[in-house]
């Protein structure tokens, strides 16, 4: 599939799955103060601590008050992350770690605690066979393990390392191998055109790489969704959105309640295709119907990636971190200045909770889409100066673009450019630029523009999440 195909063509070509839009009405109950959650898919991880915990004053290994910890730690994990299942349990050999594995089943990713020196080496080899990704959690002086890692993995094995004493990491290992098996429960919508690197704009390819459903999206039948929204929701969105602004510039209500008719129906959409994700490659012919970017910032809000123009490298992305981090993305465009070695991201679509669900809303204006003469209705986002910030994007399926930065300047109102902005100091501004966008095969302006932004120093967990899906990592700056 390509950005040319028509959405007859995509629509014909065999993707994943069929839409249930069966019914136009929608009542819904979308608008509140608080965040709706996000369809949850599930996640089982399979835990194994290796050996026999070692005495307290003596030998290389974990003890038994650092294996009660770790557990313990664990255990608060799996509760207050909500969406993993832990197969938890102790292998001395490699039958056990293998009767563990069948418990947990195929493919499972699983997280190895060493307790005993050169317990995991010996039981390992099940896990290595079975090409489960593994994070091997090593605490210090608990073995010498650890150093097979990165062997491992250098052997085309999907491992990482994570050694160190904050237990805290072990939760960090889970959001990591979650994101596998939670891409392969995933339902993205797409009205087509999707746009992007070939790989991601193909269906089958995201299927096959990363187990996800890609499902079109017929725009006709979307617009009686649009028209048969529940008008009592859409009032409410309405008001939502100019009482919270700090101020209306360019939008009139026509222009807020057209848009949050929109707003109301995406959401609905959602729920009734019980999709994670969504992309829409016509959002910029919108303006009669209403523009999304208020429900793309609602969506976003609450968990489901949605992404402009149909980049589907950035929807991937924003999935990722995501799963990962629980905490949405900002799509947005590039343009420097290397005179303040300086990156500013800037689009008219953005989420408003840039912490996560349990975050504060940042201030926003409503203004007009900058792009079309002020009309139409889309946020501005006053993002935080001072936030370091982590900037990536997820292309050709196997490679990760990423740079972190600090927000350092964000305007009262935006005036050249996209509207909501950010302006980041970042490493070396010049060299980013010269380099930008090197490793893609393309003259597409929106798939060398566009990058995703979150809060956060992500850099490297960014590489444990490559290592575990066989990714590459590229540092760009």
């Amino acid at each position: 599939m390509c950005e040319h195909c028509t959405r007859r063509e995509f629509l014909e070509a065999g993707v994943a799955g069929g839409l249930l839009l069966a019914g136009a009405g929608c009542m819904t109950e979308w608008v509140s103060e608080s965040p709706r959650p996000r369809p949850q898919v599930q996640s089982r991880v399979c835990v194994i601590f290796t050996g026999e915990p070692a005495p307290e004053d003596r030998d290389w290994g974990a003890d038994d008050r650092q294996v009660t910890a770790a557990k313990a730690r664990l255990t608060r994990a799996e509760k207050e992350l909500g969406n993993v299942e832990l197969v938890m349990g102790a292998s001395t050999s490699p039958e056990q770690t293998a009767a563990l594995l069948e418990k947990a089943g195929p493919g499972v990713p699983v997280l190895t605690i060493n307790t005993q020196n050169f317990a995991l080496t010996r039981v390992v080899q099940p896990i290595l066979d079975g090409a489960h990704p593994m994070v091997v959690f090593s605490l210090p002086a608990s073995g010498h393990d650890w150093m097979y890692a990165p062997r491992w993995r250098r052997q085309g094995h999907r491992v990482t390392l994570m050694a160190s004493s904050d237990y805290d990491e072990l939760e960090n290992a889970l959001r990591l191998l979650r994101v596998i098996p939670m891409m392969k429960q995933t339902r993205i919508l797409l009205f087509p055109p999707a746009r992007g690197t070939s790989a991601a704009q193909s269906p089958d390819e995201v299927k096959t790489r990363l187990g996800a459903d890609v499902v079109g999206v017929e725009e006709k039948l979307f617009d009686e969704m649009i028209a048969a929204a529940d008008d009592e929701a859409v009032r409410a969105e309405s008001e939502w959105w100019t009482r919270h602004a700090k101020k209306i510039i360019e939008p009139n209500e026509e222009d807020v309640d057209k848009a949050a008719r929109v707003s109301v129906a995406l959401q609905c959409l959602m729920e009734r295709e019980q999709a994670q994700a969504l992309a829409v490659g016509t959002c910029m012919g919108w303006l009669s119907k209403g523009f999304p970017c208020l429900g793309f910032a609602r969506l976003r809000d609450r968990g489901i990636p949605a992404a402009c123009e149909g980049d589907m490298d950035s929807l991937l992305t924003m999935l990722l971190f995501q799963y990962a981090f629980d905490r949405p993305g900002f799509q947005g465009n590039a343009t420097f200045d290397t005179a303040r070695n300086a990156l500013w991201t800037a689009h008219c679509t953005a989420p408003l909770k840039m912490d996560g669900p349990d975050g504060a809303d940042a201030p926003y204006l409503l203004r007009g889409h900058s792009e079309v003469a002020g009309s139409g209705c889309v946020p501005e986002v006053q993002y935080r100066v001072g936030e370091t910030i982590t900037r990536a994007k997820f292309v050709n399926l196997d490679t990760i673009l990423a740079s972190t930065g600090e927000i350092i300047e964000v305007p009262e109102k935006a005036v050249h450019g996209c509207r909501t902005q950010i302006v980041t100091k970042v490493r070396d501004a010049a060299t980013m630029a010269a380099n930008w966008s090197s490793a893609l095969e393309t003259e597409d302006a929106m798939t060398l523009l566009h990058r995703v932004v979150i809060y956060g120093d992500h850099l490297a967990n960014v590489h444990h999440l490559a290592r575990l899906m066989g990714m590459s990592v590229i540092e760009e700056g």
